[in-house]
C-alpha cells in the first residue's frame, strides 16, 4: 500500500479510537509508519532528501512497540501490568524507573500498519500527509494525558508525545528542503526559458539584419 494510502487509514484509525489505550496504540501505529516512510525516502526518494530521511527512519528508536491484545490485570494493552507477564509500567517516582515504561521496552511488532507500506510515489504528498497525521497524534495524546489519573498512562502519553514531536521536526526539517529544492529547480528552469528567449531575439535580430543587408 502506498504512503499517502495509509496515513489515511492510521488518521481514520485514530479519529475512531475509543478507549485512551487505543489512541496510545495508534500514536505508535503512526510512529512506525513515520519510521517506514523516511526509510524508504532515504533508500528511494528525492537525493536531496536522503539524508535527513534516514535520520526520520532512526526518530522514535527510544521506544514504541505495538499493543496488539489486551489482558486483563492493568498495565495498558498487550500487558497485565508489573508482576503479571508485563514490564513494570510505573514512570519516575513510583517505584520503577521511567525507562521502564511500556512504549520503551520494545521495537515494532508484527501488528505494524506500516509493514503494508510497499512505495511513496509522491515525496511531498506523503510528508505533508504525514505532519498533519502527526499533528493529530499529538493532540489525542496530550488530551489523553491531561484526563487520565492513571499513572503508567500518562507516562506512555508523554513517552509517545515526545516520540511524535521529534518525528514531527524531523518531517518539517524535510519539507523545507524539499520545498526549497522545488523553488530552486523552478527559478533555475526560468532562468533557462529566459536565456532561451533571448537567444532566440538574438538569432531574430541577426536575420533581420542579414535581410536588411541583403536589400
Amino acid at each position: 500500500m502506498d504512503a499517502e494510502r495509509l496515513i489515511g487509514v492510521t488518521r481514520q484509525a485514530l479519529a475512531g479510537s475509543g478507549e485512551a489505550w487505543d489512541v496510545i496504540a495508534e500514536a505508535w501505529q503512526a510512529q512506525a509508519l513515520a519510521q517506514a516512510i523516511g526509510n524508504r525516502l532515504a533508500l528511494s526518494g528525492p537525493p536531496e532528501l536522503r539524508g535527513e530521511a534516514r535520520e526520520l527512519g532512526e526518530t522514535g528508536s527510544h521506544g514504541g512497540d505495538l499493543p496488539e491484545a489486551r489482558e486483563a490485570g492493568g498495565g495498558g494493552p498487550g500487558f497485565g501490568g508489573p508482576g503479571v507477564g508485563g514490564p513494570d509500567l510505573r514512570g519516575p517516582g513510583a517505584g520503577g524507573p521511567g525507562a521502564e515504561l511500556y512504549g520503551a521496552e520494545l521495537r515494532f511488532g508484527d501488528g505494524s500498519r506500516a509493514r503494508q507500506l510497499t512505495s511513496v510515489p509522491d515525496a511531498r504528498g506523503a510528508l505533508t500527509g504525514l505532519a498533519e497525521l502527526l499533528g493529530e497524534v499529538g493532540i489525542a495524546l496530550v488530551a489523553v494525558a491531561c484526563a487520565t489519573d492513571e499513572e503508567a498512562l500518562y507516562w506512555q502519553c508523554i513517552e509517545a508525545i515526545d516520540a511524535a514531536d521529534e518525528a514531527s521536526d524531523r518531517v518539517a526539517g524535510l519539507l523545507r528542503r524539499l520545498v526549497a529544492q522545488e523553488q530552486e529547480r523552478a527559478r533555475k528552469e526560468t532562468r533557462e526559458r529566459q536565456r532561451q528567449q533571448e537567444a532566440e531575439r538574438e538569432r531574430e535580430r541577426r536575420r533581420d539584419h542579414g535581410r536588411g543587408r541583403g536589400r
